[in-house]
C-alpha cells in the first residue's frame, strides 16, 4: 500500500474551517501516514497552525505535524512553540527556513534551517521526527545546483531524518535529485511533493513564485481546453496520477499532496491510483 501524506494550511475564518473539515473528512478514508500544516511567513497564521495541528490530532484522529519556521522569530518564540507542540503530542515537525516577508526588517536568532534543526535537536532530542524541503529542480535562490544539494545534505547532518519535495510534473528530475543527494551520502527517504492540478492559472502563479517549472506541453495543452473546467481537471488528474504511478515505479517511498484544503483535486488522483 503506498504511504501518503497531506498537506494543509490553517484556516481564518469559519467558512474556511468547515471547508477543511469536509476536506479531511473526504479524503482520510484514503489512510494518510500524517498530515501536515503549513505556517505562514514571518509567524502571520502563528496561532492558526498550533489551532489547527490540535484540531486534526483531537477531532479527526490525525498524526498532525506543524511546519515549524525559523525566519522572524526568537529562540524563546521557537522554544515555547516547541513545548506546544510537544505537549499537544507531536511527534513530527517541517522544519523549514520560511520565506522572509517584505519589509520584515528582522530575519529571527535563527538564520536557516540547519539552524533550526539543529535548535530543535539541541532542545528535544530524539523526541521529534524532523521533515525538512528540498528542491529536485533546485531552490529558486541558489547559487547554483551542486551548493544546492550540499545545502540539502547540510539539514540531513544537522539531525533532519527525512525531506519532502517541491511539487514539479518532471519525474526525471525527481530521480535525477534523489540519485545526486545519494552519491552525497545522504541515505534519508526523499518524498516527492505532488500538486493535483485543478485550477491551472493560479498554478501558474505559485510555480513561477516557488521555482517548479510547468513543461511547455502541459501549458499548451491546458490552453487548448479554453474554458472547458472539467477538461482541464479530468486531463490534470490523468496527468498527475501517470506522474505518481511513475515516481513509485522508481522507488518513491511515498507521495506527499499539497491539498490547498480542496478534497476533489486530491481524489481524483488518489482514486486513479487505486
Amino acid at each position: 500500500m503506498t504511504a501518503i501524506s497531506l498537506e494543509f494550511y490553517p484556516p481564518k475564518t469559519d467558512e474556511q474551517r468547515l471547508q477543511l473539515d469536509r476536506t479531511v473528512r473526504k479524503l482520510k478514508p484514503f489512510g494518510p501516514e500524517f498530515v501536515s500544516c503549513t505556517f505562514g511567513a514571518g509567524g502571520s497564521t502563528l496561532s492558526y497552525t498550533a489551532e489547527t495541528v490540535r484540531h486534526l490530532r483531537q477531532g479527526h484522529a490525525l498524526d498532525a505535524a506543524p511546519h515549524l519556521s525559523c525566519v522572524g522569530g526568537s529562540r524563546e518564540q521557537i522554544r515555547e512553540l516547541l513545548q506546544l507542540y510537544r505537549a499537544i503530542g507531536c511527534r513530527r515537525i517541517v522544519a523549514l527556513r520560511g520565506d522572509m516577508p517584505s519589509g520584515m526588517g528582522h530575519p529571527g536568532d535563527l538564520r536557516y534551517a540547519t539552524d533550526l534543526i539543529a535548535f530543535i535537536r539541541a532542545e528535544h532530542g530524539d523526541h521529534f521526527h524532523i521533515e525538512v524541503g528540498c528542491y529536485p529542480e533546485t531552490h529558486p535562490e541558489a547559487e547554483d545546483a551542486v551548493i544546492d544539494l550540499r545545502h540539502f545534505k547540510a539539514k540531513l547532518d544537522a539531525g533532519a531524518k527525512s525531506a519532502i519535495t517541491q511539487y514539479f510534473y518532471n519525474a526525471d528530475a525527481y530521480f535525477h535529485f534523489v540519485e545526486a543527494v545519494r552519491k552525497l551520502g545522504v541515505e534519508a527517504p526523499i518524498v516527492p511533493g505532488i500538486m493535483p492540478i485543478s485550477n491551472f492559472s493560479q498554478l501558474r502563479r505559485f510555480s513561477e513564485q516557488c521555482g517548479a517549472e510547468i513543461p511547455r506541453w502541459i501549458g499548451k495543452r491546458m490552453q487548448a481546453f479554453g474554458d472547458d473546467v472539467d477538461g482541464i481537471r479530468e486531463f490534470g488528474a490523468d496527468l498527475v496520477a501517470a506522474l505518481c504511478r511513475r515516481l513509485l515505479d522508481g522507488g518513491a517511498p511515498g507521495l506527499h499532496f499539497y491539498t490547498l484544503n480542496l478534497a476533489r483535486p486530491t481524489q481524483a488522483v488518489l482514486s486513479r491510483l487505486s
